[in-house]
Formats: structure tokens, C-alpha cells, sequence
């Protein structure tokens, strides 16, 4: 007797995978910025999202200063970050692939949680649990936890977190990593952007299937 399949799960990233993130971060480091009475590279710091704000913030503040400034950070956003940050081409289209075959998503993000939910409920992005401030190899418990089949983004870094929960990484060149790098952190899988992602889908879960 054949045992069926068990659901399909994919997990995602958020930043700079199914949104882009670089409008509203940069306005909301610019206000920072003046608030601390500090000229912070904005450009050069959201060049490469995706590693926690403490992390990007550390180089550029002295080591007491860090966690206040990404208290404030993270007031500051919900009124500078979200109505300006739209999704990336094919986001939409790429949970929607999901749900055709019957299958759940869930967001698994570095991003601090009550800040993810707020792009989510704005762009309507079709999402059934998120998992906020998680990165790197910690991001392989939620995705472990839900049994997902994959996991997308478009960091080193969620090819660790993929790599380490033993799921299958597809990964975008969509943020600060290229598809060379990509390649080099270990990635299964390499797509252009997400437009391509529902081609994938459809032959992954027929090899599942088969």
C-alpha cells in the first residue's frame, strides 16, 4: 500500500524575497540617523539585507548605543516602512502556486515579528503562519517544525537556515547575494526571480509525487 504524500509546505524569506524592503529601511535609517545625531552609510547598509538590524547597526554606533537604537528603529518603522515597500515581481504569484497544489506557506524571517505582520496584512500577502526574528541556521527549527518541503529566499543565509533544517533551498537572486554566491553557500536550487518559481513548483511536486 502506498503511504500518501504528506502536505506540502514552502517556506519563504521576506526581505528582499517577496518584498522589497530598501525604500521603506532606508527612510526609516535616515530618520534614525538624525535622531542619534549620526550619518549613517544608508546606501552601503541597505545593499545587503538580511542579517538582523543589531548586526548592521553595530559598525556604525557604539556597543551601548546598538540596542536602543534598534528599539527606536523598530518604532520608527510601522509609519515609515510599510506603505512604501511594495512586493517583488512574482511574489504574489508564487504563494498562490503554493495553495494550487494544496499547500500551506509560512514566512520565516529575521525581521522583528509585529513589523512582518504589518507587510503582510498590507500587501495581502497570502500567508498562513509567520515566524519573525529568526535568521541564519535558526531559521531550520520553524521550517523543521512545519515539515516544510522547501524554503525560499535570497541570502547566504537562508541557504544555511534551509541547508540545516534539511530542506530543499531555492533560492533568488533577488537582495545582496548573487547567484554565484548562492550557488557557493551550498543552494539546491537557483531561480531568476520569483516569477519563476510556479514553473518549479510544479515539476518539484511531480518528482515528490512520482
Amino acid at each position: 500500500m502506498t503511504r500518501p504524500a504528506a502536505p506540502l509546505v514552502v517556506g519563504f524569506d521576506l526581505d528582499m524575497t517577496l518584498i522589497d524592503t530598501v525604500p521603506g529601511f532606508a527612510a526609516t535609517l535616515g530618520a534614525l540617523g538624525e535622531e542619534l545625531g549620526v550619518d549613517l552609510p544608508i546606501a552601503e547598509m541597505t545593499e545587503r539585507l538580511g542579517p538582523p538590524l543589531d548586526v548592521l547597526l553595530a559598525p556604525h554606533l557604539e556597543a551601548a548605543r546598538v540596542p536602543e537604537a534598534c528599539d527606536r528603529f523598530r518604532a520608527l518603522y510601522p509609519d515609515l516602512a510599510v506603505t512604501s515597500v511594495p512586493t517583488l515581481p512574482g511574489a504574489h504569484e508564487a504563494l498562490a502556486a503554493v495553495r494550487r497544489h494544496g499547500g500551506r506557506t509560512l514566512l520565516v524571517t529575521g525581521k522583528y515579528e509585529p513589523n512582518a505582520r504589518r507587510h503582510v496584512d498590507h500587501l495581502g500577502l497570502d500567508v498562513d503562519e509567520v515566524v519573525g526574528w529568526v535568521w541564519g541556521v535558526l531559521k531550520a527549527d520553524p521550517l523543521r517544525a512545519a515539515g516544510a518541503a522547501a524554503y525560499v529566499g535570497d541570502h547566504v543565509h537562508d541557504v544555511e537556515g534551509a541547508l540545516a533544517a534539511g530542506t530543499t533551498s531555492v533560492s533568488v537572486p533577488t537582495g545582496g547575494c548573487t547567484a554565484e554566491e548562492l550557488r557557493a553557500a551550498g543552494t539546491h536550487v537557483v531561480l531568476p526571480d520569483l516569477l519563476a518559481f510556479p514553473a518549479w513548483l510544479d515539476e518539484h511536486v511531480a518528482a515528490r509525487g512520482a
